[in-house]
């Protein structure tokens, strides 16, 4: 008896384990955020460049405030909230990441590479941290700062550089604004990068 029970103990314990991961029946934030590249490469065209003329474009590393999907609000210098009902589509610093690449690629002669074709021909590495990616409550403006660290291909040299930009909200904090605040600045970043990276 004790066996025939076992099984289907096991398959009610597992579905209840799998609603709490997904949340069934959760409520689903009213704003997924994402960042769209305000330049990206054209369809079609193609580029050749031996292995030590490619770039990688590395995923940056993050603060813990900026590993969620959540955007955080700077209070004052010792206090965190987050943005009421906005929630970022994946990890910011992968967005990041991507719309770095979309740009650079779009504005430089570079052949640029994600990490999933580093071993292929890494060439230069663009690593780096993404310091800032939020809401500063005290200026009411969405901030976004990266650290950059570019190492030539051998691992020869290092360069680094830190981008800042700042975007004013123009209203309250609140998801729609502040998403498209944070999508302004983190382009101009990516902008300032990709003169860096192509001068």
């Amino acid at each position: 008896m004790m066996r025939r029970l076992r099984a289907p103990l096991i398959a009610a314990a597992a579905a209840a384990t799998l609603s709490g991961c997904i949340g069934l029946g959760g409520k689903t934030p009213p704003f997924l955020l994402t960042l769209d590249p305000e330049t990206a490469p054209q369809a079609g065209a193609a580029r050749t460049a031996a292995e030590a003329a490619t770039l990688t474009i590395l995923i940056p590393t993050a603060p813990q405030k900026l590993r969620t999907t959540r955007i955080p609000v700077q209070q004052d210098g010792a206090s965190v909230t987050y943005v009421k009902d906005a929630q970022w589509v994946e990890a910011p610093s992968r967005l990041f990441q991507r719309l770095v690449s979309e740009t650079v690629a779009a504005r430089t002669s570079r052949v640029v590479l994600d990490e999933g074709q580093y071993l292929t021909a890494p060439g230069e590495q663009l690593a780096g941290q993404l310091m800032e990616f939020g809401v500063d409550a005290r200026t009411n403006e969405a901030v976004v700062a990266y650290q950059a660290m570019l190492v030539a291909a051998g691992g020869k040299t290092v360069t680094q550089r830190r981008f800042e930009v700042r975007e004013p909200i123009g209203g309250k904090v609140e998801a729609k604004p502040v998403g498209e605040a944070l999508t302004r600045a983190a382009n101009r970043v990516a902008v300032d990068v990709a003169g860096w990276l192509g001068g």
